[in-house]
């Protein structure tokens, strides 16, 4: 196999040929057809995250073929397309699992930043943690609903019955959740960075009723807000947009120190909460949906090899939509 490999924090990804891994018992390998860039991907990268061991492969947005199987792996059948998100692994017995809340295990691990993941030819998976992905709709474009997609519905849910949504930072997971808001028949706000207008004019195409730059207030009231941007300084800001009894979701594994602000942006039972990873149980659900929502990603393919480039232009805000990486 072949493989774009982080050999150090803030290196350049380099290009590099390994042996096929075998599956061990409980896991699958997969060969790949396609994997999304996410932007956890430039937190691994840029070293941002804690406990990353090098080499590591990342990667967590992954779509493919299961072409061997472990010892004990029944649900799952050779030349089967599947997804293989983030959550890669969980401990099962710990507090959090027990209460059925496994995004939030004490020992889990995590595809392309605790396991190898997918900006490579094939890798290997807990059988556990892959979906099943049916034969509709081309692999570059399902990649990005493996973690774009589904931390984009679980903060989706969060964020309650909010008829008035406001979305910060319409990147990936901005656009695919705006897709499906508009199918419920919520009135989307898209907040981009300031002076972003091919952004802006992006997120009106996809229906949303207002876009302006994330310094700016909406013309009404939000019922809820979902960050996407991984800034902390944009969480006042969003207090300040939503009513009286609002919600703000932030959505990132990692995101800038948040600034102080005054207590009157929290009271009157204004919440903030934040989203950790998600459940198989969220994958099932959205993966079940995401058909009847009619959702068509933006994306933007690049070769293996490219893999740099495309994490560059992510930083960059170079294209609307997603990165894939095509083998």
């Amino acid at each position: 196999m072949h493989a774009m490999i982080l050999k150090g924090p803030g290196e350049r990804l380099a290009w590099q040929e390994c042996p096929d891994p075998a599956p061990g018992a409980g896991e699958v390998r997969v060969r790949i057809s396609a994997c999304g860039v996410c932007r956890t991907d430039l937190h691994v990268r840029d070293g941002e995250l804690p406990h990353i061991h090098y080499p590591i492969i990342p990667g967590h947005e992954i779509v493919g073929r299961v072409e061997a199987l472990g010892e004990g792996v029944t649900a799952l059948a050779p030349g089967q397309r599947v997804g293989i998100p983030w959550l890669g692994h969980t401990c099962g017995h710990c507090l959090y699992c027990r209460m059925g809340r496994e995004n939030l295990c004490d020992a889990p691990l995590f595809t392309g930043y605790t396991r190898n993941g997918g900006f490579a030819t094939s890798t290997v998976a807990d059988a556990r943690f892959v979906f099943p992905l049916g034969e509709s709709g081309q692999d570059a474009a399902l990649a990005p609903l493996l973690c774009a997609g589904l931390i984009g519905w679980r903060s989706l849910v969060m964020a309650g019955n909010a008829e008035r949504l406001g979305l910060y930072g319409f990147g990936a997971a901005a656009h695919i959740v705006a897709q499906v808001a508009r199918h419920q028949g919520r009135k989307v706000f898209a907040f981009t960075s300031p002076g972003d207008r091919r952004s802006q004019e992006f997120a009106r195409g996809l229906g949303a009723v207002w876009a302006g730059g994330s310094d700016t207030l909406p013309p009404e009231k939000l019922d809820a807000a979902i960050l996407y941007a991984p800034v902390g300084r944009l969480v006042p800001m969003a207090l300040k947009a939503v009513r009286k009894g609002g919600r703000v979701v932030c959505a990132g594994i990692h995101m800038s120190d948040i600034p102080s602000f005054p207590y009157d942006l929290l009271w009157e039972e204004r919440e903030l909460v934040s989203v950790a990873n998600l459940t198989r149980a969220d994958g099932e659900t959205f993966l079940a949906l995401a058909p009847q929502f009619g959702i068509q990603t933006r994306i933007t393919t690049y070769a293996l090899k490219d893999a740099n480039r495309a994490l560059d232009d992510l930083k960059a805000g170079a294209f609307d939509g997603a990165a894939v990486l095509v083998p």
